[in-house]
């Protein structure tokens, strides 16, 4: 490795740990798989410098090398409990702490539950947008179009906040 890939290293890093930290939680579930699953995309990023020549941001080349990383560990986790579809998830479940941090913390597990259920592109999309990204940024880092990118997150935030819409009741009208 040179000193350069190093250097670069050590700026990503400080840039980038935190989102690494969050995606990794965000595909993965249990704690201790998603900080081994955090460890994986600092080893293959520190790795890839050796080839990085900077045809792309250094921000664009650490979501690319983080988001193959956390699909590849969502690929071979597909052969664990099959996941379901968004649109087929009837119910969350109710919050059972009526004090609202706790209410607040369930509501913050149910979408991440919702989005670890998405398929691994959509998980992708959907966190980057969710850590402020733009569009174009996203375009770039997953291979997707702007509109694509933009069709996505629309899609995505009306399925999350279908599954948080309180039911009508039977006297209610429009």
């Amino acid at each position: 490795m040179t000193q350069n890939a190093d250097a670069l290293y050590r700026e990503a890093g400080q840039q980038f740990a935190p989102a690494l930290a969050r995606l990794a939680n965000a595909v993965e579930r249990n704690p201790d798989r998603a900080r081994d699953l955090e460890q994986e995309m600092h080893c293959a990023l520190w790795t890839s410098f050796a080839r990085f020549r900077g045809d792309c941001a250094l921000k664009t080349w650490v979501y690319r090398v983080a988001h193959n990383v956390a699909a590849d560990h969502v690929t071979k986790s597909a052969r664990g409990p099959k996941k379901i579809p968004l649109e087929d998830i009837d119910s969350l479940p109710a919050p059972e702490n009526p004090e609202t941090g706790a209410a607040e913390a369930l509501v913050m597990q149910q979408v991440a539950e919702l989005i670890r259920n998405l398929p691994p592109i959509d998980t992708q999309t959907i966190v980057l947008w969710l850590e402020g990204e733009s569009t174009a940024d996203i375009a770039e880092i997953t291979g997707l179009s702007a509109g694509a990118v933009g069709v996505r997150v629309h899609r995505i935030k009306a399925l999350l906040a279908g599954h948080f819409s309180a039911p009508k009741q039977s006297g209610d009208t429009l």
